[in-house]
């Protein structure tokens, strides 16, 4: 009766990493049997790691990054420039651009993309923050960086008509030929952006 209950412990736990993206069954194992190697300290921590985490994190009150703070670090830094706003789907976009150490505005996270496929409406972003941002005169650009997918596009149109009016400049993240790739490999809407954002030298 103990190996039974031992072995539906395993499955569960192999299917709760399975549940995770990007984790398929194999990997998934793999997971649950180094986990069940490991000692109890540090299963724990590991635990409880993700309860602090599930319980701290929240949205930044300003842009909508996840933080454990009221504001997240990049808005309570006072030296970003805040006339600029990167506007980016994802919390994982902000990690991305911060690696580059170019940017130095500010970001908003919409927390997804318009896709009426899947259900996935205008409220149910956080454009209303977006836009309740744009308020004063502080803000002179808006960059829509979101993927150069149909929902990213269909997005940055939607915020485009949005923001415009407001006489806000809106300018839209470049997409073009990767550095180091070959131009026989590019697919068409890659080599028509790679034109369509052709800059004079």
């Amino acid at each position: 009766m103990a190996g039974s209950s031992q072995a539906l412990s395993l499955t569960k736990l192999v299917e709760a990493f399975a549940s995770l993206p990007g984790i398929g069954m194999k990997s998934a194992q793999r997971l649950a049997y180094y986990v069940l190697k490991q000692p109890d300290s540090q299963v724990e921590a590991f635990a409880q790691a993700l309860l602090d985490a599930k319980k701290n994190i929240k949205r930044c009150a300003c842009c909508q990054n996840l933080t454990d703070r009221e504001l997240c670090p990049i808005c309570d830094d006072i030296s970003r420039d805040r006339s600029t706003i990167c506007v980016v789907e994802d919390p994982k976009d902000v990690t991305a651009f911060e690696r580059t150490k170019e940017y130095r505005g500010v970001y908003h996270v919409l927390h997804g993309l318009i896709d009426p496929i899947n259900g996935i409406g205008p409220d149910q972003l956080c454009i209303k923050e977006l836009i309740a941002r744009l308020g004063d005169d502080s803000v002179q650009e808006v960059i829509l960086a979101t993927n150069p997918t149909a929902e990213g596009e269909a997005t940055a149109m939607y915020l485009k008509k949005l923001i415009k009016p407001l006489g806000v400049k809106v300018t839209r993240l470049a997409f073009g030929i990767p550095i180091g790739s070959s131009l026989e490999y590019a697919d068409e809407m890659t080599l028509f952006k790679a034109l369509e954002n052709r800059a004079e030298l």
